[in-house]
């Protein structure tokens, strides 16, 4: 076993259960929040979202890997009171959120820049995972970044290869934004991997936007653990379709390299209202698995163990095997 961090402290990895693996409790752009959404604020906001993390525990999920990073609005405060809400594990993330530049803050700042110094993300990240974010003791158990249909822009690369060197200072597993139909999973794996990153510490996010089984088993067969992580995001892939690549990958062999999940939230100021996201992505909630897919699964042939596989092993051996390689290396 190995310890992981949550929004409550940490916890030994044998503790994590079922594990969804990519979920945001809030996201937003925090400006226009901070600005225009008083809303965020209301007691009602923390009580909703602790009320649904609470029926996701009692639906038999012990844990969630909240994603929110730089970029997406991540609000440490808010998280910490939901976390004392909740029984349900919440560990969350860092790194940083982008399709094509830095910030503001890193345009001019960091290496061959007007200020040239060392890459001033790594040591944001590393104080995130060693020290506490944002004043609270809340310390990252994940590191995040995303890689989009733009490809690997230079801003891109650069916080790519950021998140990577902090995965070889800290022992972090790495979850990574993709876009399956450009197949930039497979740069990620060549930069992460150029980095010293061993590709079996990452999670390949949102494979499930795709059926093309060669491009994932190309993943997979690198060592890397597949995101089929956006359930109820209809309009890019049907429900259906998920389904069936998952079943398709899981008769070839390749259960111990899936993970499930649904990439939505509590509360997000990308819609007017909380129920205006409801109506316009009924099936984008944490239940949506529970309630919906694990049927289709079964009636596809996906074995109990294997679900367990995927909801507990592999997410497990994510941060345990992580860990193991980080103290050899040590």
């Amino acid at each position: 076993m190995s310890q992981v961090q949550t929004a409550r402290g940490p916890i030994d990895s044998g503790a994590l259960g079922r594990v969804l693996i990519h979920e945001h409790i809030f996201l937003m752009d925090t400006e226009y929040t901070f600005n225009y959404r008083p809303d965020f604020f209301e007691d009602r906001t923390i009580a909703d979202a602790a009320a649904r993390l609470n029926a996701l525990k009692a639906a038999g999920y012990d844990t969630i890997i909240d994603l929110t990073v730089l970029g997406l609005g991540r609000h440490m405060p808010s998280i910490a009171k939901v976390a004392a809400l909740t029984d349900l594990n919440i560990i969350v993330s860092t790194g940083l959120y982008t399709f094509n530049e830095v910030p503001g803050p890193f345009a001019f700042h960091g290496p061959g820049l007007m200020h040239d110094v060392p890459e001033p993300m790594i040591e944001h990240f590393v104080r995130d995972i060693t020290e506490g974010i944002a004043g609270t003791q809340i310390k990252a158990g994940e590191l995040k970044c995303a890689i989009d249909a733009p490809g690997l822009t230079r801003g891109v690369e650069r916080v790519m290869r950021a998140v990577g060197q902090t995965n070889r200072i800290t022992g972090t597993p790495i979850t990574v934004h993709t876009a399956p139909r450009e197949q930039t999973g497979l740069e990620v794996q060549r930069v992460l991997a150029e980095e010293g990153v061993d590709l079996e510490d990452v999670i390949v996010g949102h494979c499930g936007d795709t059926d093309d089984v060669d491009y994932l088993m190309k993943l997979a067969d690198r060592g890397s653990i597949l995101g089929m992580d956006r359930f109820g995001v209809d309009f890019t892939i049907t429900t259906a379709q998920r389904v069936a690549t998952i079943a398709e990958m899981v008769r070839r062999g390749y259960a111990d390299r899936l993970a499930l999940s649904h990439d939505c939230t509590c509360w997000s100021d990308f819609f007017p209202t909380v129920a205006d996201y409801n109506r316009a992505m009924p099936n984008h909630h944490y239940l949506h698995i529970h309630q919906d897919v694990l049927p289709a699964l079964r009636e596809a042939g996906v074995s109990e163990a294997d679900l367990n596989m995927m909801f507990v092993a592999n997410p497990r051996r994510h941060f345990e095997g992580t860990a193991q390689r980080f103290a050899a290396r040590s």
